[in-house]
């Protein structure tokens, strides 16, 4: 037992590293088709995107044999100052970071740039595995939630300011985790309810929401009144007014939000999204380009590097977040297929394992791994298919990028490693 415990390969989980070489590799691939040119076919020229990858992918080697070099108990004893690091990282941004694109999300060392926010999720999740698997921690009390929910939106709050919007985003995954550690659905339900009521604001606009909400609750409480008459109900105008008060307080503030606050080419993309307005020389340009991407490929694809559209870079961004729409022309619906199914094996095998754990820390950390990767899988194509709005999310070890792909290298490295040692009595 002694010499597995020296082997950092001992216990490791094949079938997880397996899925991600294939993604990796098979990710790669698809970078090659969409940013290669006629003139240069070099797969090592490091000068292109494609070679660059290559790098950031030899790099993800050693960077694994680090993580798997401590054992289990490293990641849990010092979770806590892991994410005070990573939570210092994004707060040096703000004087040291480099802006691009309007927002101060990188330190550029050089030649190459590394953005905190794509680490910061992996040591956040640590962070919340140490919080909940305490012995002395009960869940059930509210101040406790509190806690959780300090250690999940700080981060996430940070990342907003930068802006990066998109980033900030992924740590709603963390309700998943939360709920399967005992949260009430009502607070799932509660941000469900938020969010409808927010795109029908949008979609509506505020005069006619906070109207319509007047005459559906004023036909309502004639209903119940008469119900109330015969004893079916006990009628309180104090709640229905509370109600009345708090939703409307909402609507106003969405709609005042939405027209003061927020810039317009957001608001370009919610109403493009909800069919407001069309515009597919502009703002919709990305989304719109992508659909026809991914549906020229029709079932069997157009073939590898034969994706005209691709080859003819139409789609911006097409290498990064928008990297699924390559694989839907070239390799079509069957490619597709095969990459949404290797992510839900991956995810499926994170939480089979993380549910044999019988240390909390680890089974707790698998759910938010596996939820971190459920979001960023469903925005992202959601997104490229022109179901979401274009938020800058990358699709999990398939998009370009070193940040993106070291920080999901570190996600999944260190529940493999967890996992390996679940059964060791350290």
């Amino acid at each position: 037992m002694r010499q597995e415990r020296n082997n950092i390969f001992a216990g490791i989980d094949w079938i997880l590293v397996f899925l991600y070489i294939t993604l990796v590799g098979f990710g790669w691939l698809n970078i090659f088709a969409a940013s290669k040119t006629e003139d240069n076919h070099q797969i090592l020229d490091f000068s292109t995107k494609y070679g660059k990858q290559i790098l950031w992918i030899g790099f993800s080697f050693p960077l694994i044999i680090v993580i798997l070099f401590f054992n289990s108990k490293f990641y849990e004893k010092f979770a806590s100052i892991l994410y005070i690091i990573s939570i210092l990282s994004l707060i040096l941004l703000f004087p040291l970071g480099k802006e691009i694109n309007g927002a101060k999300s990188w330190f550029n060392f050089g030649a190459m740039s590394l953005q905190p926010s794509e680490f910061v999720k992996a040591f956040t999740t640590l962070a919340v595995a140490k919080l909940l698997s305490d012995r002395q921690y009960n869940f059930k009390l509210v101040k406790n939630q509190i806690k959780a929910f300090i250690i999940v939106f700080f981060p996430a709050f940070l990342i907003t300011l930068q802006p990066d919007a998109g980033s900030a985003l992924i740590y709603l995954s963390f309700f998943f985790v939360l709920n399967r550690e005992g949260l009430t659905l009502n607070y799932i339900l509660l941000g469900a309810t938020i969010i409808t009521l927010f795109i029908l604001t949008i979609f509506f606009g505020a005069s006619n929401m906070i109207i319509s909400l007047f005459i559906i609750i004023s036909i309502a409480s004639t209903y119940l009144i008469y119900k109330g008459g015969k004893r079916f109900f006990r009628f309180n105008w104090h709640k229905v007014l509370g109600i009345y008060v708090i939703v409307g307080l909402f609507i106003f503030g969405t709609g005042f939000t939405y027209k003061n606050v927020f810039k317009q080419h957001h608001r370009d993309r919610f109403e493009v999204l909800l069919g407001l307005k069309i515009d597919n020389k502009n703002i919709g340009y990305n989304s719109h380009q992508s659909e026809l991407t991914i549906s020229s490929g029709g079932f069997w694809g157009k073939g590898y590097l034969k994706g005209n559209i691709t080859q003819g870079d139409f789609v911006p961004e097409q290498h990064t977040d928008y990297i699924f729409s390559t694989v839907g022309e070239e390799w079509g619906f069957l490619g597709t297929s095969l990459v949404v199914i290797l992510f839900m094996l991956m995810m499926y095998r994170i939480i089979y394992l993380a549910e044999t754990h019988s240390n909390k820390f680890g089974r707790i950390y698998g759910y938010g791994l596996a939820s971190i990767l459920f979001f960023h899988v469903i925005v992202n194509i959601g997104m490229v298919i022109g179901l979401l709005p274009t938020v800058g999310i990358p699709l999990p070890f398939f998009s370009y990028g070193g940040s993106s792909l070291w920080g999901f290298t570190i996600l999944l490295f260190i529940f493999i490693r967890l996992d390996a040692h679940k059964n060791y009595d350290w």
